[in-house]
């Protein structure tokens, strides 16, 4: 009896060690088909990210990304892609600033520009979820370095947090330029008030609260005051507490300017010509608008810890209920530091701009398939939404571009194939449109500012003109046009078109100014 049981045991034994090693190899094999795909996608996205058609009898455009980066002077490029609510994988392209041979990594940090205002608007809710500050509520009531001037437009409607946060409390100062390594750097008071050595206009109250969105870069500043005023601590440690450490994103940093160690891990920002900027970046003490140094993994675990939160699955920093208040339009698509999207249900995102610097951050939080890309270039958006699309084809998601198809495809040809091969091929689709390729007047108005601010004034204005003859009664097109004139220094054709660009919209305040600065000069 004893030896059989013993036999048996010896049996068991064997069986079970040969299913756990059939499970490993089978494991095995399926983490190594899982890694193999991985890299037949990624391959599939950095070999392919341009292919357009170029009309009959020629052969598509095709660009791989290091030939799109270069063609937009962007040096370098990091992302990561989001699939099922985990990150699918991460890598950097090119290299951290011009002339430098050190590769971009997805260690390399760069300035997410606007994308700080969601992380931001985070961090105030956790403070509303906790008692210390209210939505709906005076922001004049809690703050203590500063009070917003009262007027008329604040008499009846107040500036309150749930505005500030959604571009709806009416205040001034759409961004901000920073400042650059060498100059004076204000204080937020000093910012809110319009006084040197701030660079920006006065942060004011310019229409009635809560009836219209319209981008406040300054609101979200004074965001900034009301959460230290009511923590009393500034607002890189507070951000460090209340958010970046309870989501993991190890690599992020509201710091400004950023200590040397990590200093020494971020990438030289680049503008669209491809010149660098002074000092590698500008610095920012708006740090709720324009103020995080962080990296595309760091901005993919932000984007999958709203999205699990939403759903009730991960709530390190909000509750469900809170979560589901950021991602609702107050007005417009404009959640709670958020932009909602009407085209793609459950698409929550935010693209942001620095000096040299560019990135987009798209998530659904239904499907849990997003992206997160960071350049260290003005050009960073336009190769960013070519990427972005193609990741999107690659892994078969149901998402509706936000680019401006038809502009995007003109500036890949006139860039590849010069000004007048992309404007051939606009009359080309003008008299065939495509369901892809519709063409309208920001068609050539949006190749002409592309070209204006790489450094391509003459063709710029080849394009504005081309815009003219297609639009003459538009106000717009000639105000674009005096503009490109005025860049090249042709005094008397910028008046002429600001002149009639006037004509056709008395209320373009626009062609007022410049007008108004162009005859005090003479």
């Amino acid at each position: 009896m004893m030896r059989t049981t013993r036999l048996v045991l010896a049996i068991g034994f064997f069986v079970s060690c040969a299913m756990q090693s059939g499970a490993q190899s089978k494991n095995s094999a399926d983490s190594s088909r899982k890694q193999e795909d991985r890299e037949t996608r990624i391959h599939r996205v950095e070999t392919t990210v341009v292919d357009l058609p170029m009309g009959e009898n020629q052969a598509p455009l095709q660009m791989d990304l290091l030939q799109l980066m270069k063609l937009y002077n962007v040096p370098g490029l990091s992302i990561a892609v989001i699939e099922n609510y985990k990150i699918a994988w991460a890598k950097g392209y090119g290299v951290i600033e011009t002339g430098s041979s050190a590769p971009v990594t997805p260690k390399t940090l760069f300035q997410a520009g606007s994308i700080s205002k969601p992380v931001a608007a985070t961090g105030a809710l956790y403070l509303v979820e906790h008692g210390k500050l209210a939505l709906d509520e005076g922001v004049n009531e809690k703050l203590k370095t500063w009070k917003v001037p009262e007027s008329d437009n604040t008499k009846n409607e107040k500036v309150t947090l749930r505005r500030l946060m959604s571009h709806t409390a009416g205040l001034t100062v759409h961004g901000f330029p920073g400042y650059d390594v060498n100059d004076a750097v204000p204080t937020l008071v000093q910012i809110f008030n319009g006084e040197k050595p701030a660079n920006t206009a006065p942060i004011r109250v310019d229409m009635v609260p809560g009836t219209k969105e319209v981008y406040s870069g300054g609101g979200v500043t004074i965001e900034q005051q009301l959460m230290m005023d009511v923590s009393g601590k500034a607002f890189p440690e507070l951000m460090h507490v209340l958010v970046l450490d309870k989501i993991g994103m190890t690599d992020s940093s509201y710091e400004q300017p950023l200590p040397s160690v990590r200093a020494s891990m971020t990438a030289g920002g680049t503008y669209a010509d491809g010149k660098m900027v002074h000092g590698r970046w500008h610095i920012y003490p708006e740090m709720a608008a324009a103020g995080l140094w962080t990296t595309p993994t760091d901005l993919s675990k932000f984007a999958i810890e709203i999205a699990l939160s939403k759903h009730g699955k991960s709530n390190r920093v909000l509750s469900v209920k809170m979560t589901n208040e950021m991602l609702k339009p107050v007005l417009e698509e404009a959640g709670l530091g958020l932009f909602m999207d009407k085209n793609n249900p459950g698409q929550f995102r935010h693209n942001g701009a620095d000096e040299g610097f560019q990135a987009i951050l798209t998530m659904n939080a239904d499907s849990g398939n997003g992206v997160a890309i960071m350049a260290n270039s003005d050009n960073g958006i336009s190769v960013g939404d070519v990427l972005l699309q193609k990741v999107a084809r690659e892994y078969g998601w149901n998402y509706k571009s936000h680019g401006q198809g038809t502009a995007q495809m003109l500036v890949l040809i006139a860039k590849s194939k010069g000004t007048q091969a992309a404007l051939q091929r606009y009359a080309e689709l003008k008299k065939s449109p495509s369901a892809d390729y519709k063409v309208e007047e920001r068609t050539l108005n949006a190749l002409g500012y592309t070209l204006l601010f790489s450094g391509q004034p003459q063709d710029a204005i080849t394009v504005f003109q081309r815009n003219v003859q297609e639009y003459p009664e538009s106000s717009n097109v000639y105000d674009s046009l005096g503009e490109a004139y005025m860049k090249t220094g042709q005094k008397d054709l910028t008046i002429q078109n600001y002149e009639k660009s006037l004509q056709l919209d008395p209320k373009n305040q626009n062609a007022v100014e410049m007008l108004k600065k162009l005859k005090e000069k003479q």
